[in-house]
């Protein structure tokens, strides 16, 4: 099998003899155009039976931009390229733990795959999942299962990678390898790299990665105690996103004059909002107040009443960091507070740390002055982003 090397500044694939132990490069008189000829030849031939077949594989963990660069690319040279996912839950997690990173689902990466792809029509995305860790994996059955899931003559391997060619060479001998930018000339980024500072690199994952990596902080704590504006101003700082108290714009909505009902409609349309937000956040995204919040108040508002729904919207709730605001900052009437004396204030807040600690759901107080309050958060939140 022939190894072809294709960088940003080639004009030529260059053929490696694998054979060679001197590894000498020759130019190989087949180019990337004769091969992109022959590739716009087959498909004009609608009676030619056969379709030029190939496929590049990987962990895709995470997926980011030097593989969208190479993946997309290798699409150029063929009929179909299938993307195949290479998933090892032991092996996985190996590499996450080992560069210090939240472990990533195969359903997740392969979400990735599919929504990047979705509107390349000779991209197909492929599942395969073995037992191995990264020492003992099994290179012999591994081309056995892409053989047998692809289930077509495979004519070109694609890959960045030139150290592949030993594995290539022995276990699929009718291919040809492809090398794409393997000097990472296009795209200068490796997984490795984004794993081990994930942050530092977040500018290499695509969008559709970002929200999953996105940290999540929530504002809590009672009326008036200066949540609102504490999230925008973060947000600002950060320069990110946040959700604003969807049950305060029902208030305002309906001149505080909301049914049992509608406390379920908040708490859903502040937890699709939150979904929603994340899509476009910058490594962090910023919330105002929680569905916990949202049960305490339909609690206050009607006598002990409860939600199962807004339970389980509280146990999807899955937030980083959880900041709760002390009410001894001055209470300031708005026209819909109504619980502004220090014993009322005291109680309340008692309340919700008791319904929030029911529900082992961990927070960090924050009490002082404004000042205080905005640098003491500020301080959590790069603690926050300063792991993965």
């Amino acid at each position: 099998m022939d190894a072809y090397i294709l960088n940003v500044s080639d004009v030529k694939f260059m053929k490696e003899d694998t054979k060679n132990k001197d590894d000498v490069n020759l130019e190989h008189s087949e180019s990337s155009e004769n091969i992109h000829s022959k590739s716009a030849e087959n498909k004009d031939d609608k009676n030619l039976e056969h379709r030029t077949v190939g496929f590049i594989g990987g962990k895709f963990l995470p997926f980011h931009l030097g593989h969208m660069y190479v993946i997309l690319s290798a699409s150029n040279y063929v009929d179909e390229l299938y993307v195949i996912l290479s998933s090892s839950e032991k092996r996985d997690r190996e590499f996450c733990d080992r560069d210090g990173i939240k472990y990533i689902p195969a359903g997740v990466r392969l979400s990735w795959l599919g929504r990047a792809f979705n509107d390349i029509e000779n991209i197909r995305i492929l599942h395969m999942q073995d037992n191995y860790g990264n020492d003992d994996y099994n290179w012999e059955e591994g081309a056995d299962m892409v053989k047998k899931m692809i289930g077509k003559h495979i004519d070109y391997i694609f890959s960045s990678e030139r150290s592949y060619d030993k594995y290539f060479n022995k276990f699929y001998p009718d291919a040809k390898h492809i090398v794409i930018d393997n000097k990472r000339q296009a795209i200068n980024i490796s997984a490795t790299k984004i794993r081990r500072d994930l942050y530092a690199n977040w500018d290499f994952l695509p969008d559709c990665v970002k929200p999953y990596f996105t940290k999540k902080v929530v504002v809590i704590g009672t009326e008036s105690c200066g949540k609102s504006t504490l999230v925008k101003k973060l947000a600002k700082v950060y320069n990110t996103n946040f959700v604003h108290e969807v049950g305060r714009e029902y208030c305002e909505k309906y001149s505080d004059r909301l049914t049992p009902e509608m406390f379920n409609n908040i708490a859903m349309e502040h937890f699709l909002l939150q979904e929603k937000r994340l899509e476009s956040s910058n490594k962090i995204l910023f919330v105002d107040s929680d569905a916990t919040i949202t049960q305490y108040y339909l609690e206050m508002y009607f006598s002990d009443r409860h939600s199962s729904l807004i339970e389980e919207i509280i146990r999807l709730q899955d937030y980083d960091l959880a900041i709760f605001l002390e009410p001894d900052v001055k209470w300031v009437p708005d026209g819909l507070r109504s619980a502004g004396d220090d014993a009322t204030r005291i109680k309340n807040n008692e309340r919700l740390k008791q319904m929030f600690n029911e529900r082992n759901i961990s927070f960090m107080t924050v009490s002082g002055n404004y000042v205080e309050r905005f640098m003491k958060s500020r301080r959590a939140v790069d603690r926050l982003l300063a792991y993965h």
